[in-house]
């Protein structure tokens, strides 16, 4: 049995939470998320919280039991609080700036990276080189802040790019001059 499905969402206050036809939508400060859930769970409303159980027990069901209770428990989460990241960049003449919901990058390319940001996401840039994200859905935030990360990652032997602010950039030692 699931551990982690067994578990109840607890629903804190100002949000809304709706079940409906396998979809469970849920409305807070931070914005409107919905998410559908597998064949085979069932999704209950019991006094301020939301609890899954498994229609069947067949082996689908058990696997994905666990992991709809944490999607759920993530967007009630994000519609009360948000998500945020942060990533840093790393690199002489590197740097980012805001213009609209454009992200504008200088990555050492020979033309400026132009990164639009999806409907959701909003980012915060501060002295240029640290890029804050931020949104209720943290699939989508982790997946921008993957895709950000994506256009000039991290070298391993300079330690330059964009990078995760908590992520450590393990360092190769470079050629010796002469070596034999």
């Amino acid at each position: 049995m699931s551990r982690i499905g067994k578990k109840p969402v607890v629903i804190p206050q100002g949000v809304k939470v709706q079940v409906e036809n396998g979809l469970v939508r849920a409305e807070g400060p931070k914005g409107k998320l919905s998410q559908s859930l597998p064949d085979g769970l069932i999704a209950r409303l019991e006094n301020n919280t939301l609890v899954l159980t498994r229609e069947a027990d067949h082996r689908q069901a058990r696997a994905l039991h666990g992991t709809a209770r944490a999607l759920v428990a993530n967007m009630v989460s994000g519609v009360k609080d948000g998500f945020e990241r942060k990533l840093d960049i790393v690199g002489i003449g590197y740097r980012a700036q805001m213009q609209g919901k454009v992200i504008q990058l200088a990555l050492g390319y020979s033309h400026p990276v132009i990164f639009p940001l999806p409907d959701g996401v909003t980012a915060e840039i501060e002295k240029q080189v640290s890029i804050t994200l931020r949104g209720a859905d943290k699939a989508l935030l982790g997946q921008t802040a993957a895709n950000l990360r994506a256009l000039r990652k991290p070298d391993p032997y300079k330690g330059k790019g964009v990078k995760y602010a908590d992520e450590v950039i393990r360092r190769k030692v470079g050629k010796k001059a002469g070596a034999k």
